[in-house]
Parts: structure tokens; sequence; C-alpha cells
């Protein structure tokens, strides 16, 4: 028995010491590939920079190597920011080696306003008199937008290109939560702020249609515009092809005027080689997105004294440190707190895409930026979306610049907790029974409803809360709190809505944020540094190795389904009265 237990004990060390020797092969093998990402790469006389956006786009690239790690063939995938790519089109536009771009465009998993940005880069890339190509099987609403601004647009002789219009879907969970014995119990301010709207109704409310189809249609007229310009067509011809069902197959997309010819894919190639002077396709030379953006550019400004904090906020807004993909509260009022104290940063431009979260949470960083305000100019820059918490936290900018498509507003707070008496009594057969030394020592519980006076007492701090969040942005926009109730009331709106209402002060994207940044400071030469500082990439690796590994094994099984999973693990930061947008839009 004695040896038995020694030979157990040996075997069990054995496979504790292969795998830990495992676990650092794993990871040096991740560093060095990691490690030999960052090499410089230079770039061939007449290639094509292949630009291929079927990756999420966030406002700038990470460092995590797991974000980007394909686990299924066991290397990095180079998923870029809005940054970065928008570096390289404006670096592609003066390259000497670089020909023209190829846009290779299927579905493009990013918001409108980021799109956007894109297809403005892309306008003025065209400059420069180099060609852009572009070419898909299927073309969606969003890739088509973006390919619109090409010198010729390729479509795959039996692709589609889909063109019906947009529209909302929104889901409402009211029976289902009757048939399950919960009662949602919700405290809100604002007749618009529909966030809770599934939990009360089984349709949208009257507010709710009003506010969705407003920025909705402003979005579509966006795009109506922007392709009207580009294929020489009037916006009523494009809504008629929309209406009528009209592009049907790919020939009809040509007959239409919105495809200038039907190809193959080959034949794309061949042409792509005949524009860069080569003979036969075997000899293109093409440049993908991420291997550009190691390529040096010469045209990089010296190291200025001067600089301007571009400070990233992405993700939902939350209390405590967060990380990179949400707005902590420490995280980013400490990132702020540094461009504000730092005397070489003469202004600081605040780049927000956020639906809000944490009205608490909102209210520390606020408070930053009011202070940096006071003292250095804060220009706020919005992405995709910037509504209710992610607009609260840029009221005190002196300049706010978005996106016609940019979602934003919801100035509206809410509050929702459930009553699961009946779903654990009569439905499971549970009973919870409770010993509290004050009345209301159980107040918020699951087991049980709201009383009247708890409820009182909550709408109260609801209206408290509101009645500051219109106080800030009347201040930081000049305007009286009962202008900002008029367009609040949890309303959503586009950029190009809000530009009417005084919401916002311009269009434009980040670049155009910094340069106003450059203007408020009075400062010609400068550079910019980018905060929260993004951590060294194998550092991440150590410190965040199995969560990382987690989600990017869980990304690569669910695919696009992971968004549904990723909004219900967002649900755990629902915490306290929130200030937070009531969905997410995508564009398809």
């Amino acid at each position: 028995m004695k040896s038995f237990f020694k030979y157990l004990l040996a075997s069990v060390l054995g496979v504790l010491l292969a795998g830990l020797i495992m676990f650092f092969i794993i990871i040096g093998g991740i560093g060095a590939m990691v490690s030999s990402q960052d090499q410089p790469v230079k770039v061939k006389a007449h290639t094509i920079l292949h630009i291929k956006l079927d990756q999420p786009i966030m406002d700038r690239s990470n460092n995590s190597p797991f974000d980007n790690f394909d686990f299924a063939s066991f290397v990095p995938t180079n998923q870029l920011g809005l940054n970065d790519i928008l570096n390289n089109i404006k670096k592609a536009k003066t390259d000497p080696n670089i020909d023209g771009i190829y846009l290779d465009l299927t579905f493009i998993p990013t918001g409108i306003a980021t799109i956007e940005e894109i297809r403005n880069a892309l306008i003025d890339f065209k400059e420069s008199e180099k060609f852009i190509v572009s070419y898909s099987d299927t073309y969606t609403q969003a890739s088509y937008y973006i390919a619109s601004v090409s010198d010729k647009i390729y479509l795959n002789p039996e692709g589609l290109l889909t063109f019906v219009g947009l529209r909302s879907e929104i889901m409402f969970f009211k029976e289902t939560l009757k048939k399950l014995g919960v009662e949602p119990q919700i405290i809100r301010h604002g007749k618009f702020k529909s966030a809770v709207e599934p939990f009360m109704y089984t349709k949208m409310s009257e507010a709710n249609r009003l506010q969705v189809m407003t920025y909705m249609g402003s979005i579509w007229d966006q795009m109506l515009k922007g392709i009207s310009e580009e294929r020489k067509m009037t916006i009523d011809q494009l809504n008629e092809l929309a209406n009528k069902l009209a592009l049907n197959n790919a020939q009809s997309a040509v007959d239409k005027g919105l495809v200038d010819e039907l190809k193959y894919k080959d034949e794309i190639l061949t042409e792509l080689a005949s524009l860069t002077d080569k003979k036969d396709s075997d000899k293109l030379e093409s440049i993908s997105l991420s291997k550009y953006t190691k390529v040096p550019n010469t045209k990089r400004k010296s190291l200025e004294k001067d600089k301007i904090a571009v400070i990233y906020a992405s993700g939902n807004v939350i209390m405590g440190e967060g990380q990179e993909g949400t707005i902590g509260s420490d995280r980013i009022s400490r990132a702020i707190r540094k461009a504000r104290k730092d005397s070489s940063v003469k202004a600081i431009v605040f780049r927000v895409n956020s639906g809000g979260g944490s009205a608490l949470a909102s209210e520390v960083i606020w408070r930053e930026v009011k202070l940096a305000q006071e003292i250095k100019p804060v220009i706020a820059s919005l992405g995709d979306v910037a509504a209710s918490g992610g607009y609260y936290i840029v009221a005190p900018a002196q300049k706010i610049i978005a996106s016609p498509n940019t979602i934003t507003g919801s100035i509206g707070v809410f509050g929702v907790l459930f009553n699961g008496k009946e779903l654990l009594n009569k439905k499971l057969g549970v009973y919870v029974d409770v010993v509290k030394t004050n009345n209301f020592a159980d107040m918020g519980t699951f087991t049980r409803r709201l009383t009247a006076q708890e409820r009182e007492v909550i709408q109260l701090s609801i209206e408290d809360i509101y009645s500051t969040f219109i106080s800030h942005v009347a201040e930081g926009r000049n305007m009286t709190t009962e202008e900002v109730d008029e367009i609040g009331q949890g309303r959503v709106w586009s950029g190009a809505n809000a530009l009417e209402n005084g919401l916002i002060d311009d269009f434009g994207g980040l670049d155009d944020a910094i340069k106003i940044a450059a203007e408020a400071a009075n400062i010609e030469k400068y550079r910019t540094v980018n905060y929260p500082k993004l951590k060294d990439p194998i550092e991440q690796l150590l410190e965040d190795f199995q969560g990382n590994v987690r989600v990017s094994i869980l990304k690569n099984e669910l695919g696009d389904e992971y968004k549904y999973y990723n909004a219900v693990q967002n649900l755990k930061n629902l915490q306290g009265i929130q200030a937070r947008i009531p969905y997410e839009v995508e564009i398809y």
C-alpha cells in the first residue's frame, strides 16, 4: 500500500510538472508569435492595399494577444482598431509604392458611424487620383455604402446586393415574465426612456416608435445622400429601388446603376494586375491592413513637445477599474486626470463609444471632464453610439463632434427590479423566510414586491439623478434645463438630429476632433498620445491568460451569436440606477 501511494504521488507530481512546463511553452510560443508580428514591413513598388473589413472594429487596436487570437489555427488574427485603419488609408494616400485600394467587402460587423469615418477617409484618399476598386460576392447595405465611393464596383454574377431600407426589431418579454411568474418593477423618468419597455409591453409605445423612426430615417437619408452623390442618382430613384424590391438578382444591380459590372474573383485579380502594370495576376502585389500598419510612415511628424491627449472610452459605463472594452469609472477618470495635470498636454480629445450604463459611474467621469475643461480645451468625439451615460460624460466638453449617423441623446434615467415571488412559490415550490433588524433591510430583494414607500423613495432618486443629468447638459451646452428636458425625456437622436437640436456642434470624425483641439489650444506643431495606456502584449498575455482564452474560444464557437451571449453577461453590470440606451443598433 505504501508503494502504491508513493507511485500515485509521483504520477500526480509528474502530471502537474508536465502541465506547468506545457503552460510556459505555450506562453513562450504565443509570445514569440506576438513579437514576430511587430517586425517592420517593407512595401514593394506597384502594391495594392487590400482592405477587408470582416472583423469587429473597435475605436483603437488592442494589445491583448488573446483578443485577436484564433485558437482554431493557433495564430493571431490582428483585429485592427479604427485608429489604425484611418492611419493606414491616410498613409497609403502619399505612399509612392501604393497604386490603389482593393475593397474586398462582405458583411462588416461594426457601427454605421465607424463606416462613415472609413468612407470619408476613402473619399479623401481619392484626391491622390489612385484607384479604388470594390468587389463582393454579396453586398449588404452597409458594405455597399462604403463601396459606393469606388471608381468601379463589381459583383459576383450569382451574387446579390441587398437594398431594402432599414428596419428596427425589438423583442418584448412581458408575457414571458408573466408565464415565469416574475414581475418587473420599473421606475423611470422620460416618456422616451424605452430601455424598460420590453418588460412592460408587447409592442413599442407610440413615443418609442416615433423616436426610432426619426433617427433611423435620418441615418437612411445620410446613406442615400452619399450613394446618390457617388452614383449620380437621385434619392427618389434610390428609394424607389428599395420600395419596389427592384434589386432581385445580380444583373438588376447593374441594370439599375448601382454596380458597374458582374465579374468573378479571378477576373477582378486580372484587372487589378492590369491596373498595377502586371502582366498576370500571379505577379500581383498586395498588402493587408494589418501588415501595412507595420510599414513605417515616412511622413511621421517629429517628436514635438506639445501633446494632444486622445482618451478612448468604449463600452458599458461601470463603477470601478474596468478594462479595455468597458468604461470603468476609476480607469477613465485616472486617464483624464493624468492628461489634465500634464503641462505638456495642451488639449484633450475624449473619444466616446458607449450606450451608457451606471449613472453614478457617469457622474464620477463627468466630474473629471469638467475639471479638465476648466484648464484646457476638451473636445468630445462621438463614435457609433454616445448616448445616455455615454452623452452624460461628454456634456462639459468645449465642443462635441459626431457623425451624422452617430446614435446619441437618450437623456433619461431608469431603474428596474424583479419580483420573483410567484416564480419561487408557485412555479418552483421554493419559499424564503427573512429575519431583519430594520423595516427596509430587505428592500429590493428578488423575493417580494416593493412597497409603495420603497417605490416612492426610488422614484425620488430617479428624479434627482435626471435633474442632475439635464443640469449638467444645460451647463455644458449653454441651454436652459427646460430646453434640455424638451429634447431629453430619454429620447434617442441621430447625429444629424443632434446638430439641429444643439446636442452636438459639428460633424466630423476623430481626426477632425484632433484638429479642432489643436486650434482651440492655439498650437500648430504637436503629437498625439493615447490614454488609457495599453499594457505591453506580453504583460497582458500573462495577466489575463485564463479569462481571454475562454472568451476567444467562445467567440470562435459562437461566431456572430457571441454578441447575444455578451449582452446577457452585461446584465451583471446593471447595478444601481442606469443611464443607458435601450438597445444596440446594427446596420446591415
